[in-house]
């Protein structure tokens, strides 16, 4: 008889890793905040004029989301590097007074490392946030943020991608109150919007049985389309991700300003399509988008409060009162848990999605 610690289940890890997120939130504003105030304090002394963001995969999308934190709270241009015009064409950027954050969660790949090393050298303030405090990125950097997710050993990243986007938000809003010298900083103990959200990420967690229930639409689709604006967006893309690494579902994620530009024409009376909704103003942007969507027959699963759930064909209900600018952090939790779910039902493991390393070694 086997002895049922060495039975290999599927997705025992991802699920494990899943359930780890509170804590690791919690982990991040008790011990992780004040250090990452400490480098918010030191790099807005140095007034960077402009914000350069580097990753790849699921730090990407974390990425994406440090963009719209930083041009919305900072008011600084920020703009997301393609590396290959220094890795591959040597090109050589004068990057004086600019801020390069490297997000990467082993900060191993040899591209980031490269287009860091060459972004220090050509006078960027460099930041690395990984979940490796002794990676190669890491020391190619001047600054260093430890998200401190723990090892993470199921290939679909989910804790530290949640983790990615809480350390961002708090580095952010460090340079928001250090940037201001009109003012005190404010919340020294770090994230006042962002200390409720262990507590609400294990409620959304808790719910699993929702989104097993709504798995079922999916188990047998053939493509989806993954919508959301503004803060939403990144959700969009991460959502799509995860779904394709794990369920190999071709999923499509749009800003919903885009969709309307022309691939709206593939969404028909059958289509699979999952809106993100923000509470604020990127779900206000996003309704005429629901608007022709709803027009078009569509089966629209909506992410987001209550009432924009039941103007849809099904959904998950999110809390409310969060502030927008943190909401990602806790939309992605029923998705992550979706792709688990689908892949489950569909008789895959989500813990080992073919093709897939943990670390990608691009060049």
């Amino acid at each position: 008889m086997s002895d049922p610690q060495t039975v290999s289940v599927p997705g025992r890890i991802m699920s494990a890793e899943m359930a780890e997120q509170p804590a690791v939130l919690q982990r991040i504003l008790d011990e992780g905040a004040p250090a990452i105030r400490e480098i918010a304090k030191q790099i807005a002394a140095r007034n960077p004029r402009f914000v350069l963001l580097t990753a790849r995969g699921t730090s990407d999308n974390a990425a994406l989301y440090a963009k719209y934190l930083i041009e919305v709270l900072l008011g600084k241009p920020a703009g997301l590097t393609s590396m290959s015009t220094t890795t591959a064409y040597g090109a050589k950027p004068d990057l004086t007074d600019c801020l390069v954050i490297t997000v990467s969660q082993s900060g191993g790949s040899p591209d980031l490392v490269a287009s860091t090393k060459a972004a220090r050298e050509a006078g960027a303030i460099t930041l690395a946030v990984t979940n490796n405090a002794g990676s190669p990125l890491a020391e190619v950097s001047e600054f260093h943020i430890d998200v401190l997710a723990g090892p993470e050993k199921a290939l679909p990243a989910t804790k530290t991608y949640t983790a990615e986007l809480l350390a961002l938000y708090l580095f952010v809003e460090g340079l928001r109150d250090y940037g201001d010298t009109s003012q005190p900083p404010v919340g020294a103990g770090g994230g006042s919007a962002a200390k409720a959200l262990p507590e609400l990420a294990a409620g959304i967690l808790a719910r699993q049985a929702e989104v097993k229930a709504l798995a079922e639409r999916y188990r047998f689709a053939q493509r989806l389309v993954i919508t959301s604006r503004g803060y939403g967006y990144p959700t969009a893309r991460e959502a799509a991700l995860k779904l394709m690494e794990t369920t190999y579902i071709p999923a499509s994620p749009f800003s919903g300003a885009d969709l309307l530009h022309g691939p709206l024409a593939m969404v028909d009376n059958v289509s699979p399509v999952i809106a993100i909704v923000p509470d604020g103003r990127g779900g206000e942007a996003l309704q005429p988008v629901l608007d022709r969507l709803r027009g078009r027959g569509a089966d629209l699963v909506v992410i987001g409060q209550q009432s924009q759930v039941d103007a849809a064909s099904a959904g998950f209900a999110l809390p409310g009162g969060v502030p927008e600018e943190v909401q990602p952090i806790l939309e992605i939790l029923p998705l992550q848990l979706l792709a688990y779910e689908v892949t489950i039902a569909r008789g895959q493991d989500p813990d080992a999605p073919r093709a897939l390393a943990k670390v990608t070694e691009t060049h």
